[in-house]
């Protein structure tokens, strides 16, 4: 029979459950100490995408059995020339032909969608991944470090000292906690601050374009995460003279994976920086998330290998380095 692709979307269950079953004996042998996979978080991916994206997924059957998932983000409201790919092959039936044929009709898709570039990313530690891209033709343009925080290791004086560092730089402002969804009066700001993400952090060589975010659009991402599952903890930190939130952190915790939690947006808008907000908010939140999740035992966090000041941030809490990815971009 060979290999066949087909298109699933949120009504066909039985795709989606060879996807998840795909995805964790993938996650199992590829990154065992990073449990980014969670049955949740694919399925809601699957019925409830991210506000401004039209994603695509698709299917392959190796002799009739399912052993391929690829999904394909097509961007709506910003970086319109580009297209995202998350590929995963069952280990049991690599290098047989499926990845490329997930990626070849990915392409096909791309093109139709008007899309000049894909992007990917993978891990150092994969071989196999880095071959895969390097085949294609694929440059490396950005380069991401994860570090691991391991909770029973950390240093409570050294986080005392951390704090009451940073609290005496940030005369004038208020810390700000909350779970889940940003109170009504703070969407605006929380909205410029993740506009500004991209903008502000090191992209290397990604043509990635900052991304436009409103009021509507940050709610509406938050319904799509309570439908992956995610229970998130946010510490703002408001300008008092102005009642504006003008440092972010996020840390999150998946539905089915209680020890472990990854460390998200971390931003400071560039007119209030120099007073410590960064490392102030993620010192707050760390002792929130503890508060509320006390099963945690690891955080995890990526930063672009050139993000000096946001590095010696976490290694200041105690992040330590765990691995190396690559962001691919290939003009098609």
């Amino acid at each position: 029979m060979g290999i066949t692709i087909t298109p699933f979307g949120p009504a066909d269950d039985q795709a989606i459950d060879a996807a998840v079953r795909i995805e964790a004996a993938a996650a199992a042998v590829d990154l065992p100490d990073f449990p980014l996979f969670c049955p949740q978080r694919l399925i809601g991916s699957v019925r409830h995408p991210m506000p401004g994206d039209a994603p695509v997924h698709l299917l392959a059957h190796l002799d009739g059995e399912a052993v391929g998932v690829l999904k394909l983000e097509l961007p709506q409201l910003d970086n319109t020339e580009n297209a995202a790919i998350e590929l995963t092959v069952h280990p049991a039936a690599r290098r047989r032909g499926v990845g490329r044929a997930l990626f070849d009709r990915a392409t096909e898709l791309a093109r139709e969608h008007r899309r000049k570039r894909l992007t990917a990313l993978t891990p150092d530690t994969a071989p196999a991944g880095t071959a895969f891209a390097q085949m294609l033709g694929a440059d490396s343009v950005l380069a991401d470090v994860r570090r691991r925080l391991d909770i029973d290791r950390l240093d409570p004086a050294a986080l005392a000292r951390l704090q009451a560092e940073a609290q005496g730089r940030a005369a004038g402002y208020q810390v700000v906690l909350w779970r889940g969804h940003t109170p009504e009066e703070d969407l605006a700001d929380i909205a410029y601050l993740e506009g500004r993400l991209v903008a502000d952090a090191p992209m290397g060589d990604l043509a990635w374009e900052p991304e436009r975010y409103d009021a509507e659009r940050v709610r509406a991402a938050e319904i799509a995460l309570d439908a992956r599952g995610r229970r998130q903890y946010h510490t703002g930190i408001r300008h008092q003279a102005s009642g504006r939130l003008v440092a972010w952190t996020v840390l999150d915790v998946a539905a089915t994976v209680d020890w472990h939690a990854l460390q998200q947006i971390t931003i400071v808008d560039p007119e209030h920086r120099g007073h410590r907000l960064g490392l102030l908010a993620k010192l707050e939140n760390l002792r929130y998330l503890r508060d509320h999740e006390p099963a945690v035992r690891v955080i995890n966090t990526f930063n672009a290998a050139a993000n000096d000041h946001m590095i010696t941030i976490n290694e200041q809490l105690g992040f330590r380095v765990a691995d190396r990815w690559t962001n691919w971009q290939l003009t098609i």
